[in-house]
């Protein structure tokens, strides 16, 4: 089940605990536990709200029984059990009403299994030999088991090109179309916006991680981060103004760590500023979609980002992305803004007011509300792309520059400079070379 974690390690939780309401399921149940090496005395009398009372003070068993017959909404009450169970129990549940709906729906909720009275020996015996050996088989994170897993940080160059917009688009892409596990993890921690892109509240879900680092685990994930849809989650806040982000990056190490092992696809909404002073994050992230605009500013912050992460992460791939580009309008070309970074850049995504202006009156992601435009086709190609790069494609699209027109170390120099006549003079602007 799903509740917080009591003290005590694991390996000090009983292998096994029942509360069942009436004596006759009792002097079946007894036998069939000594004969699996478990004392009887773990054996309570008492349905489910002993079991809560109990397991709210005390650490929760391997295998715990529990008897519904008492219970007048079984649902809800099992949600109130798993409030004070801890993760990793499995849960059986006793009851004497014979209904296949019920049973599906205590199986959806959590429960191992479900026993119909009168108890048998042998009914017994099976359901707690499978919850045994359920308990005993490696779990999810155990790191014997191969899982695939892709870590991408979204990293704007500059406030406001769309980082954030495709961030929350690639998340939304990979869970509702490709059904993969996701997870989006804004680490704008005061003005983040992955929530709010998909019409969602934030919740205090990451402040809390930040404040208490100690309490990242799997359950944690679970509880604190909101669903999006079936497939995503999201891990984001909206901490006040007058509360700095006093952290060692500790807390948001150990939040990728667990996503590692809940998910298959992570995407990092990565503010610049994090990389100087959280250069560790990126340890273990697989792709970098760098976005930038046409402008020299940009260009500049392309370059010393690329640069950085040349250096202090090589492993990362890098994917640059031009984001609102409006043709004859750019302070730089396209090809002077790659000779500049001695790099492709890999999509260009067109300017479209009209489908962000959309998508935002929807409550829905850019890529979601505006599948067909040609700025959520190109966002869709991304998608692509990453997945590529986990399947073990390689990115490669530096180039080489004989004499960048703009260089690397003087963009607004070399564009400030204006024609001078033969006197040293500057020409008026009307003037023809």
């Amino acid at each position: 089940m799903n509740a917080p974690w009591k003290p005590g390690a694991p390996g000090n939780r009983d292998a096994f605990n029942a509360f069942i309401c009436d004596d006759a399921a009792l002097d079946v149940l007894r036998p069939v536990v000594i004969e699996m090496g478990w004392q009887p005395e773990k054996c309570n009398k008492g349905g489910l709200r002993n079991a809560v009372q109990s397991l709210s003070i005390s650490a929760s068993p391997n295998i715990l029984m529990v008897d519904l017959s008492e219970s007048g909404d079984p649902l809800s009450d099992i949600n109130a059990l798993a409030e004070v169970c801890e993760p990793g129990t499995v849960v059986i549940a006793v009851g004497q009403v014979n209904d296949v709906r019920l049973y599906r729906d205590l199986l959806a909720s959590g429960i191992h299994d479900y026993l119909l009275k009168p108890l048998s020996p042998g009914q017994v015996r099976d359901a707690l030999g499978n919850a045994q050996a359920v308990f005993a088989s490696p779990k999810q994170h155990d790191p014997s088991v191969a899982k695939r897993h892709i870590s991408t940080a979204v990293i704007g160059t500059r406030g406001g090109v769309g980082a954030s917009t495709i961030a929350t688009s690639l998340a939304w892409l990979f869970s509702a179309d490709e059904k993969m596990p996701t997870a989006l993890l804004d680490l704008d921690v005061h003005f983040g916006t992955g929530a709010l892109a998909l019409d969602l509240e934030p919740g205090r879900g990451l402040t809390d991680a930040i404040e208490n680092p100690g309490r990242i685990d799997g359950l944690f994930i679970e509880r604190a981060m909101i669903r999006a849809n079936d497939n995503l989650a999201i891990l984001s806040a909206e901490a006040p103004m007058n509360q700095p982000l006093m952290t060692d990056g500790s807390a948001f190490v150990q939040l990728e760590e667990e996503f590692r092992q809940a998910f298959e696809m992570t995407l990092i909404d990565l503010p610049r500023n994090m990389l100087i002073n959280f250069p560790h994050l990126l340890s273990d992230v697989n792709v970098a979609l760098i976005v930038v605009e046409m402008t020299l500013a940009s260009a500049r912050d392309a370059i010393r980002i690329l640069s950085w992460l040349k250096t202090n992460a090589a492993h990362i791939q890098p994917i640059v992305i031009a984001n609102k580009v409006q043709s004859g309008t750019a302070e730089i070309s396209k090809a002077d803004f790659e000779a500049s970074i001695e790099r492709k850049i890999n999509y260009t995504i067109p300017y479209d007011l009209k489908a962000a202006t959309n998508a935002a009156k929807l409550g829905q992601t850019f890529a979601d509300a505006n599948r067909t435009a040609r700025a959520g086709v190109a966002i869709r190609d991304i998608a692509k792309s990453i997945m590529g790069v986990g399947e073990g494609e390689i990115i490669d699209d530096k180039i080489k520059t004989k004499a960048s027109l703009l260089g690397k170390l003087d963009l607004k120099g070399m564009l400030s400079k204006k024609p001078k006549g033969q006197d040293g003079a500057k020409q008026p602007a009307t003037a023809k070379a």
